[in-house]
């Protein structure tokens, strides 16, 4: 224990030692939904921290939280319940700060389409790209219609939400994101119409959350990492448009109306307080997953989630 101070004062002392590397992997391509992370990186927020961060968009939306329980990850952009769902499944995962603090995901279909409510998904397609928690949320909201998963057909979509809908190859979708798929169908044309989740049956959650493995994770670099996202999230609320050309300038492809409308939306629902813990929604989710048959048993909310700002 005594070597702690010590350690701390040859940092200090030593200017010329190597910031500390951590890996993010991301929960789907860069977008507005990672902004806080993106900004951070951009505007030295993470240097500041002594963090050199390597993010990375994966090939598969379901990999990140199974690469940081294999210890190939440091942090992973997550979503609530599918971190619940992979703790009853026995992988070491626990939530460790949050991103986004309101659900994004709908089941959303054509606004013109024969879906004008979701008891009409009866013996229809139903398009999703993350195995698990997008069948988990879409199983609440059928049983509210007094259905399950074995009256639909899921057909896995990938990364192609909206264009599956849109090009009629299924008539509804789950995992869209009311600030991204939404306003991709209105710019093509082809308005869209999202059922909301927390209004379907489902308790609000956060949609995105930062998740790391317990057994193995860097506390103090962890803590460090949300203290430099807090600060970008900071900055992106209090300059807005400024914050949206630093983002937009990191890739081309950013550089479009369907962003742009997209970095609007988001804004307000970026967690202010990235280490904040909500206990009782916590508590609440993993009891409406048990009541609903969707988990066997009820974890602790520690087992869950953690305040990584105690020590």
């Amino acid at each position: 224990m005594k070597l702690i101070p010590i350690v701390a004062a040859l940092m200090i002392a030593s200017p010329a030692l190597a910031q500390d590397k951590m890996t993010l992997m991301l929960d789907w391509f860069v977008n507005p939904d990672h902004g806080p992370v993106i900004l951070a990186q951009e505007l030295g927020y993470f240097a500041e921290q002594d963090l050199e961060v390597e993010i990375i968009a994966p090939a598969d939306p379901s990999d990140p939280p199974k690469m940081v329980a294999a210890g190939q990850a440091d942090l992973a952009i997550s979503y609530q319940p599918q971190l619940h769902l992979q703790i009853h499944e026995g992988l070491p995962l626990i939530r460790v700060g949050t991103l986004v603090a309101t659900p994004l995901n709908c089941l959303l279909a054509l606004a013109d389409g024969p879906i004008k409510s979701p008891a009409d998904l009866r013996d229809r397609k139903v398009g999703f790209s993350v195995g698990g928690v997008e069948e988990a949320v879409l199983s609440a909201i059928l049983n509210k219609y007094d259905m399950t998963l074995s009256d639909i057909e899921l057909v896995n979509v990938n990364w192609s939400l909206s264009p599956a809908l849109m090009s009629g190859q299924v008539d509804a979708v789950i995992g869209a994101y009311r600030n991204f798929e939404l306003n991709q169908m209105d710019i093509e044309g082809v308005p869209g119409k999202c059922f909301f989740v927390e209004e379907e049956g489902l308790p609000a959650y956060d949609e995105l959350i930062y998740v790391a493995n317990p057994d193995t994770m860097d506390t103090d670099m962890v803590a460090r990492f949300l203290a430099a996202t807090e600060k970008a999230t900071q900055y992106m609320v209090n300059h807005p448009d400024e914050s949206w050309e630093v983002f937009a300038a990191t890739a081309t492809e950013l550089q479009d109306e369907l962003n742009k409308r997209a970095w609007a939306d988001t804004l307000p629902r970026f967690a202010l307080r990235p280490t904040a813990m909500d206990y009782g929604r916590y508590a609440a989710f993993e009891a409406f997953l048990a009541e609903t048959g969707m988990v066997p048993s009820v974890n602790p909310v520690d087992r869950i989630t953690m305040d990584i700002t105690k020590p």
